[in-house]
């Protein structure tokens, strides 16, 4: 389980009683920090407020930050307005962090985590710069630059582009905790791409001592193209291995972060879903066969410098060859 329940219930008691003497403000952020020891997954999406947008940046000298359940995306919202906590919505588990970006962009990032404790409640909230910084708790690691990041979606045009979601009508995202994983919902209206206007859902999901966020696309028709794949980098070999049980994966391993240190990155696919494995300008990429069901996969990050963490390319292929057969058993 995520909490034990009963520590859970008592934290809440003890803070309930204790807002008759302290400030409500305090009681959150005590009740916050206690739940983050016991936890091991937490999501959020968390919004500016006290300020103002003046075109598609959000402006206030005087602002906070409020965690919201859902969000429907602002007309104004765009790569750095400077409304959304850390870009976007963001889950973990006491071994990684992920955060996607709530723009057009829409690519996965990872923040490395040195610690086994929740740290995104507390990450960003001097406005976007710190995380970009080693700290005790880890920092931002993948230089994402215009690719999907890693695990993300878009639409490959069979050539060297992937369509990201720069014509988009709308997009919402829902917040998830529980005790079994954390994640997020995000729903996409009116995507045009390829000379194609579809919905799409996304459902990404972690469960406690995982690095693996199980990924769900369900598109509203069939469409040509839908994609996930992850950011390729200059002299990093590509590891792929299929199983005859029906899973197979793409993977690298190397110095893939912006320290530079060593990194690998996983995605994991059901072979019969797949149409072809293919290469964009900045992405190594699974295409999946044209659907109207669902789409799932996962991936996965691993860091060497993860507490207790994998610190060399033998460890990491022994990790991913491990989870490829248990999805296959």
């Amino acid at each position: 389980m995520i909490y034990n329940r009963t520590l859970y219930l008592v934290l809440i008691l003890l803070v309930t009683i204790s807002c008759k003497e302290k400030s409500k403000k305090q009681d959150v952020q005590s009740i916050k920090d206690e739940i983050a020891k016991v936890a091991k997954t937490y999501a959020e999406i968390s919004i500016k407020e006290g300020g103002s947008w003046e075109g598609t940046e959000y402006i206030g000298d005087n602002f906070s930050f409020k965690n919201v359940d859902f969000l429907k995306a602002p007309d104004s919202l765009t790569d750095h307005s400077y409304f959304v906590r850390y870009e976007g919505p963001g889950w973990e588990s006491n071994k990684v962090g992920y955060r996607l970006y709530f723009d057009w962009r829409n690519a996965i990032d990872i923040f490395g985590k040195k610690v086994d404790t929740m740290v995104l409640s507390k990450v960003g909230l001097d406005n976007y710069d710190s995380y970009h910084e080693e700290a005790p708790w880890g920092l931002d690691i993948l230089k994402a630059g215009k690719s999907l990041g890693l695990g993300s979606y878009g639409r490959f045009d069979g050539e060297k582009n992937v369509e990201h979601f720069k014509e988009l009508e709308s997009r919402t995202v829902q917040i998830h905790n529980s005790e079994t994983s954390s994640g997020i919902t995000v729903n996409y209206y009116g995507w045009s791409a390829l000379d194609q206007k579809i919905d799409l859902k996304c459902n990404l999901t972690i469960a406690p001592d995982s690095r693996i966020t199980k990924a769900t696309l369900t598109p509203s028709v069939e469409s040509n193209g839908l994609s996930t794949g992850f950011v390729k980098f200059e002299g990093i070999e590509l590891l792929k291995k299929e199983h005859e049980n029906g899973w197979g994966y793409i993977a690298t391993y190397g110095e893939q972060t912006l320290i530079p240190d060593n990194l690998g990155m996983v995605i994991f696919y059901k072979i019969e879903e797949v149409e072809t494995l293919a290469e964009s300008e900045f992405d190594h990429l699974i295409v999946f066969k044209p659907t109207a069901l669902p789409i799932t996969y996962s991936f996965a990050a691993a860091w060497e410098k993860e507490k207790n963490g994998i610190k060399t390319e033998a460890e990491f292929i022994a990790y991913i060859d491990e989870q490829l057969n248990l999805l296959n058993n």
